[in-house]
């Protein structure tokens, strides 16, 4: 490491690293860097798809006494990569079919990268004007993308989570508190994001999904009508674009329709399936997003970005920073009145530029690249049923393949028990669930990298006796 400056040094020979290291050992390092993600890129197709290590053991590689002196960082390269990066779900993994896969690209890595290495800012206009513009242009983008108004704007979170969160405040900050509507297939965050808002047991109405667990126009309006019968006031509706366990799309057109007859603010939970509206297909079976008055995604999802990337949409002008935005004497500085100022648009103030790599994205890659990886995980998810249909003494569907998402039960097995050892074996991991009360297995299909082999000896592995 370079030694660090004394007072009888040239006092314009400023180092380049903050701490010490010289210039050419941080472009050393730097290049070490880019060559271990590349060479992971080419080989993660042959690595475990989840590999969870011994907490004892991990802390003995990883942790102990604090470092007073350096160490070389070659090795802590080395230790990171092999150890410590090592152990956890490869979610960019081809055969990674739990939860929700990550299919990370590597221009949003470069994107990443360089703005984790300018240390970049976007809170204000004055402190991060390029960043604020960047960012402008990402949610213009990709609500163009989702067929969303011309005047909608946003802002970006870490994920789903702080993005409804985010629109679930601007709800109740332009409608006024009241009841809030949703459905038992809604993700299990909502509810939460709710309460923590504020919000009492009364005014968090959890509907009944129907058969094909969604939610129910009928049952909605007859919940409206009876809270309106006991004087309270409904504030907001919760649809999903895409339910966690089975992909499913709630009827966005007709639920529009009821909150426009109460003057309901209408939030869509798009988080994983609203990138689905930018393919044909899709946008058929999401009618209706276009009305809504915020809507989730998360990019680090569908849109193949790494972690942590949500959007927040809000389809009416000005209602986030009515909402959120202060104007306290320290920031006067920086703020500008007639430009956007992104401390003002969630409860974040101090933001890293997370549009960069979403940016540097869609302009490597272009928007039909966008359109054809999603197109691709519908049609694996229908390649998946037609395997599963094939083969009804083994596999019985329990709900159709939807927005990349494929739920089915193996015919006398416990789901679990064959999960669990699929998942030990490295060569894929699906995700178990229950619906209508039944056990079942669930494969999500959204890496473009997946085949229909993949996706074949995964299902074959599955059969092999426990």
């Amino acid at each position: 490491m370079q030694r660090k400056p004394s007072v009888n040094d040239d006092p314009f020979a400023i180092p380049a690293d903050t701490l010490g290291l010289s210039a050419d050992e941080m472009r050393r390092l730097g290049h070490k860097v880019v060559d271990m993600v590349v060479d992971r890129f080419e080989r993660r197709n042959a690595e475990a798809v989840v590999t969870t290590g011994d907490a004892a053991e991990l802390t003995n590689q990883l942790g102990g006494a604090l470092p007073d002196t350096p160490m070389d960082p070659d090795a802590s390269l080395d230790l990171m990569a092999e150890v410590a990066l090592a152990h956890m779900q490869h979610g960019d993994h081809p055969r990674y079919f739990a939860r929700v896969p990550g299919p990370a690209s590597f221009a949003a890595i470069l994107g990443d990268w360089m703005g984790t290495g300018f240390n970049s800012i976007c809170a204000s206009w004055g402190g991060g004007s390029g960043p604020a513009v960047v960012e402008n242009t990402v949610v213009s983008w990709v609500a163009e993308m989702l067929g969303l108004p011309s005047q909608t704007e946003g802002v970006l979170l870490s994920g789903g989570s702080m993005a409804n969160l985010t629109g679930f405040c601007v709800a109740r900050s332009e409608v006024g508190r009241g009841v809030a509507y949703l459905m038992d297939q809604t993700h299990a965050s909502l509810p939460r994001n709710l309460r923590q808002m504020g919000l009492n047991d009364e005014e968090i109405r959890i509907l009944p999904s129907d058969e094909t667990l969604r939610l129910s126009p009928e049952v909605l309006s007859a919940a409206i009508e009876e809270d309106i019968g006991k004087g309270r006031k409904p504030m907001m509706v919760v649809a999903t674009a895409g339910t966690t366990n089975t992909g499913a799309a709630d009827p966005l057109e007709a639920i529009a329709t009821i909150c426009e007859q109460h003057g309901l603010w209408l939030h869509v939970d798009g988080a994983y399936g609203a990138p689905a509206a930018i393919t044909r297909a899709g946008r058929e079976v999401l009618t209706g997003l276009e009305r809504a008055d915020s809507v989730v995604l998360d990019p680090h999802k569908w849109f193949f970005q790494p972690y942590d990337l949500g959007m927040c949409f809000v389809t009416r002008p000005g209602a986030l920073d009515r909402c959120f935005a202060m104007d306290p004497e320290y920031l006067k500085d920086v703020q500008a009145d007639n430009e956007v100022n992104y401390g003002n648009r969630s409860l974040e103030l101090t933001r890293r530029s997370r549009a960069l790599k979403l940016w540097m994205s869609l302009r490597t890659y272009g928007a039909d690249a966008f359109r054809e990886g999603v197109a691709h995980g519908i049609a694996l998810a229908e390649e998946a049923e037609r395997q599963l249909r094939e083969a009804p003494e083994t596999w019985e569907v329990l709900s159709p393949a939807q927005l990349g998402i494929v739920c089915f039960a193996l015919n006398g097995a416990d789901a679990a028990d064959h999960a669990k050892r699929l998942s030990e074996s490295g060569f894929a991991t699906v995700s178990t669930t229950r619906l209508h009360g039944r056990p079942a297995l669930r494969l999500c299909t959204i890496n473009p990298l997946t085949t229909a082999e993949d996706i074949q000896h995964t299902l074959d592995l599955l059969t092999v006796p426990v």
